[in-house]
Parts: C-alpha cells; sequence; structure tokens
C-alpha cells in the first residue's frame, strides 16, 4: 500500500539520516477509527508529491490502528518504511511512520510519552468524536521535530528499560493485518482519508508496479 504508492514517488533524503515522517493519534473505535491530531514531516519529499503522500500516511496509520488489538505494540514493515503503533487499553493510540533505520524503542517511547501527554490534556469524552480541529493539543509537531534525532530520547531510559520488556509485534507486511477475503484496493477505494486524486494514482501504480516520478 505505502510501498506501492511510494515506489512511484521520490524521496530526496540523503543517505544515512534516520527519519520520522508522520505521528498520529488516533482513537480506536468500534468499527473504524477516528484521527483526533496528526503532524509530518514530508520535507525530503517533492512538494507536488506531499499532499497525496500524506493521505496515504492517515490512511495507513488509521488502517494500523483498527487491525491491532487492545494494549498492543506492534511494528508494520512496508518495505523501507517502518509503521510503529501503539494501542492502549482504552482505545486511545498512536502511529509513528519511520524509515527502518530508525531504532524501534525510541518509536516505541515516543509513542508512549505522546499518549500519555494527550490523554492528560484531552479530556477522553472527547476521543470517539473529536478530529484535527476540534481537539486542542499543539505538541505533536514539537516531538516530530525533536525526535527526528533519536538521541533526544535519552532522557527517557526508565520508559525505554520498561519496554524492554514488553512484547512488540512485528507484522513482515500490511496484507498481515487484512482478514481473509479483504482486498487493499477495495479499502483504498472505501476510504474517506483519500482524496480522488490518490486514489487514482494509487490505482495506476498498482497496474504498473513499476517505478515512476512524478515531474
Amino acid at each position: 500500500m505505502l510501498s506501492d504508492y511510494q515506489d512511484c514517488v521520490t524521496d530526496t533524503r540523503t543517505g544515512g539520516n534516520m527519519k520520522l515522517y508522520s505521528l498520529s493519534i488516533l482513537y480506536k473505535g468500534a468499527t473504524k477509527s477516528n484521527l483526533l491530531k496528526a503532524a509530518y514531516d514530508l520535507s525530503s519529499f517533492s512538494f507536488f508529491q506531499r499532499s497525496s503522500i500524506q493521505e496515504f500516511m492517515t490512511f495507513t496509520s488509521a488502517l494500523i490502528v483498527e487491525r491491532t488489538s487492545q494494549g498492543t505494540r506492534a511494528s508494520v514493515k512496508e518495505q523501507e518504511y517502518l509503521c510503529h503503533v501503539y494501542v492502549r487499553n482504552d482505545n486511545l493510540g498512536a502511529v509513528v511512520i519511520a524509515d527502518t533505520e530508525y531504532p524501534q524503542r525510541v518509536c516505541f517511547t515516543l509513542l508512549d510519552k505522546v499518549l500519555e501527554e494527550f490523554s492528560r490534556q484531552v479530556d477522553s469524552i472527547d476521543w470517539p468524536s473529536g478530529n484535527p480541529d476540534t481537539i486542542n493539543y499543539k505538541a505533536l509537531d514539537i516531538h516530530l521535530s525533536k525526535y527526528q534525532n533519536p538521541r533526544e530520547a535519552d532522557a527517557m531510559t526508565k520508559v525505554q528499560a520498561e519496554l524492554d520488556e514488553t512484547k512488540i509485534i512485528l507484522h513482515n507486511t500490511m496484507e498481515s493485518l487484512l482478514e481473509r477475503g479483504e482486498k487493499l484496493d477495495d479499502l483504498v477505494a472505501k476510504s474517506e482519508h483519500l482524496g480522488n486524486q490518490s486514489k487514482a494514482f494509487y490505482k495506476t501504480a498498482r497496474k504498473q508496479n513499476s517505478c515512476c516520478e512524478i515531474m
């Protein structure tokens, strides 16, 4: 999914630089997840690609939360990207999308920190129906920027030590999250997070299944 789309876009990030691309907070509802707040750093992509890439990262984050059980930490691998998710027992979840070089433990430290902070600042009564425009929580962009350098997490050694004892599930593909008979193509077509342009580009990329470049 992310890989089908992003195989056809250009990431101008230089080699050797670890990167966080998005950080999202969502509420896991009975049938679907609800996006509450999100931050993105897509500066390494072409300006003309960023809107669709952001939509696909939102779509991916929402799908992962929907398919992750309460009280679970998991990482989903999609080629050069890793999507890390933590859904708490109160159905509040967070997803960070990073490259594969970024330390997994630091990602989960970040997710713990963000969810704890968010739950203190935003009343749980607003989680099921809130949206990025109505939720008053302004720290996501700051955290995403700060944690571009993994060493910023050094002060969180206590949380890191606890995470070392926590089982983290690894999914090697997005498809492994789907139920039997489900198809990514159908989920993309029905998604409320994707505009028509992003859906059309995804369909073209799936058909071509080869690298291309947007000018």
